[in-house]
């Protein structure tokens, strides 16, 4: 708990406006751990308007601790493991094994595991799980059956909002594919396959059971050790010439970091993009962003380079000026002089009307490749160039020194900042697979 940062309870207009979770003392006793999307505000509704269960405590509290997450999906699964851990009073008081939530991995009688959300984490006795083997192996699985070899499960949890919870899972299914139920699958694909969620009717088992123990290893609050684990096999590829294996896992990387950082699952806040650019103008400088273009590339190791170029016209996207291009120099990875070709090329286009401001995805290096390129011609000088950074969480702006941390950006920014570079990216990614399977195919 000492990551935990205090504050009195008079003092809740100095907590943070980000993620995170936050818990209530009593004394020296923990009394409630909760999280929210908005930490100051959801500390504020305990006080202004209690509810009937915030006035078994709200009058005990004395001390306000919280602790800053990247994203809701991790301060989800923080909260989740502190209760169980510290089990405060409060949050017990009002509730049993009957209302929290879990994540069950179970293995069926074939070994390969399955995974569901439970509100029970029991593990039957050994005759149930005999009898179950003996009499009813030649039968059509229920959920009964499921139950009976939960002998054999991992519980995760307890989660407190189920909601919550199971878009969270909806959303790492798309990076993990897993089953959902034990029986055998059909010798087809099913839906789900073909939406790429199911491994289907014949896996590779290994490369299954890998996915299923990054999964719970996320769920377990261990994201970072997973993403470091697909780097390295990703460069250990690249490095044996396995481009399409290594872009496969590069994916996976990249839709994985992006489900951490910007899925909204706590609650029903979804993102207004109409009043974004007017704050996004104040932020970076510029009297008014009526039209932004966000860049991107994408390769492996320089091979089937290729750039996108998305726009947003008043907060929301016009794909009708979207554009890509194919990167013409030489097979060498080097982002940093494919963004270089791809600016040049677009900002010769003077048919094509000028944004008020650019969004680069990278650092300060980035950043000042794209001022460079736009203050070659008199027409572009006046265009704001800002990049994200996404390793270390910092928007760079131009003109200004020091980056701003994301997490400090009011939230209508950063939502629309996030929705341009998962934009780009998508953009260019689906251009660079296009490129890789034409190539296959010639």
């Amino acid at each position: 708990m000492e990551r935990f940062m205090f504050k009195s309870k008079n003092d809740i207009e100095k907590l943070p406006k980000t993620a995170g979770v936050y818990l209530f003392k009593s004394g020296k006793e923990i009394i409630y751990i909760g999280k929210a999307i908005n930490i100051r505000n959801r500390v504020k509704n305990h006080f202004q308007q209690p509810s009937y269960r915030d006035d078994l405590f709200i009058d005990k509290v004395d001390k306000i601790g919280f602790l800053e997450t990247n994203s809701e999906i991790e301060a989800l699964i923080l909260e989740a493991s502190l209760i169980k851990k510290v089990q405060p009073k409060f949050n017990v008081v009002w509730r049993d094994d009957k209302n929290y939530f879990y994540v069950a991995i179970v293995k069926n009688k074939h070994k390969i595991p399955y995974i569901y959300v439970t509100h029970q984490p029991r593990k039957p006795k050994t005759s149930e799980v005999s009898k179950f083997f003996r009499g009813e192996g030649n039968r059509r699985w229920t959920g009964r059956d499921e139950e009976k070899l939960a002998y054999r499960a991992e519980f995760i949890g307890p989660f407190v909002e189920g909601a919550a919870l199971k878009k969270t899972l909806k959303f790492l299914r798309r990076v993990f594919p897993y089953y959902t139920a034990g029986q055998p699958h059909q010798k087809s694909n099913c839906t789900y396959c073909y939406l790429r969620l199911c491994p289907g009717p014949n896996p590779d088992l290994v490369a299954y059971k890998k996915n299923i123990k990054s999964l719970v290893s996320i769920l377990s609050g261990k994201r970072a050790a997973v993403l470091n684990s697909l780097k390295k096999e990703m460069k250990i590829l690249a490095k044996e010439k396995k481009y399409e294996q290594a872009a496969k896992i590069r994916d996976r990387v990249y839709n994985l970091q992006q489900i951490m950082a910007h899925t909204r699952v706590i609650g029903n806040q979804q993102s207004e993009n109409g009043g974004d650019t007017k704050i996004l103008s104040k932020i970076i400088g510029v009297k008014i962003i009526k039209k932004i273009e966000c860049y991107d590339v994408s390769n492996i190791q320089g091979k089937y380079a290729t750039g996108s170029m998305v726009v947003f016209m008043n907060g929301q996207p016009n794909k009708s000026q979207y554009k890509k291009f194919k990167i013409v120099m030489k097979d060498t990875p080097d982002d940093i002089a494919m963004l270089k070709e791809v600016l040049g090329r677009r900002l010769s286009h003077k048919e094509w009307p000028y944004p008020e401001a650019i969004l680069i995805d990278g650092g300060k290096a980035q950043l000042n490749v794209a001022i460079n390129a736009k203050n070659q011609k008199l027409e572009t000088k006046s265009i704001k160039v800002i990049s994200i950074a996404k390793g270390r969480q910092e928007l760079f702006i131009e003109g200004r020194k020091n980056p701003i941390p994301l997490k400090n950006l009011p939230q209508e920014a950063y939502n629309l900042i996030k929705l341009l570079d998962d934009e780009a990216h998508r953009f260019a990614i689906t251009y660079h697979k296009k490129l890789r399977k034409r190539s296959l195919l010639t």
